[in-house]
């Protein structure tokens, strides 16, 4: 006997605690997709008075499936007219040619060879390499990690779109100013000398900045490369 194949749900319609979860096809015509839509929404149970019922929030999964935004307005008035739902939130495996240009600028390393004097001031997309001093009254900013192959005795400012799990680095730590994010830490008190070893500041769980031994950083940020770290 042959078993008659099933023929796959364009819509498939999952309740969570924040609302429903819709998993779009991502193989079919959009039209085929609104038509099954329109479908299961009639079917389900409709309030008597919408505008006395709170909004359902909706959750769309499209897969590989880019949803232009003249189409989601489509989905979203289709939602709104007949369960009194609104679109929350959208989950794609697709990236956008933006947003591809944007995790190549935050992964980015930028590589210099000088020293920054007072007044000067280098910003840079990504990671900020420098090898050279940063002196008194100078400043380096970074989206990303900053990693100084010299003394650090400026301004040193990491993860300035608000990453908070940026690190400074540096050879010899003595800045006149630190930060990650909007979290500031001032000049550390040393009771001698500047420390022969090289250091990194993070902020920590608790979120405060600490400055600790270059080798404690595999420990609290794991996803920075062994290339990095030497």
């Amino acid at each position: 006997m042959v078993q008659k194949q099933t023929k796959p749900q364009n819509v498939i319609i999952k309740g969570t605690k924040d609302g429903l979860t819709f998993v779009l096809n991502d193989q079919c015509a959009f039209e085929d997709l609104l038509g099954e839509l329109s479908d299961k929404l009639s079917e389900r149970p409709q309030p008597q008075e919408m505008d006395q019922n709170p909004l359902v929030r909706i959750k769309l999964v499209s897969g590989k499936r880019y949803l232009e935004q003249e189409q989601i307005d489509q989905l979203q008035s289709q939602l709104s007219e007949q369960i009194h739902a609104v679109i929350d939130s959208i989950e794609t495996d697709v990236v956008t040619k933006v947003e591809a240009e944007k995790m190549r600028l935050d992964n980015q390393v930028t590589r210099l060879a000088k020293v920054i004097r007072s007044g000067q001031v280098i910003e840079v997309r990504g990671d900020l390499l420098l090898i050279g001093d940063v002196n008194p009254g100078g400043t380096v900013k970074a989206s990303g990690n900053i990693y100084v192959l010299g003394a650090l005795r400026g301004i040193a400012h990491a993860g300035t779109l608000d990453n908070k799990e940026a690190i400074i680095c540096a050879s010899k730590m003595a800045p006149s100013q630190l930060r990650i994010a909007d979290v500031i830490r001032r000049p550390p008190e040393r009771e001698s000398e500047e420390s022969q070893d090289m250091e990194c500041a993070f902020v920590n769980h608790e979120g405060e900045m600490v400055l600790d031994r270059l080798q404690k950083i595999s420990q609290v940020r794991p996803t920075i490369t062994d290339e990095l770290l030497g």
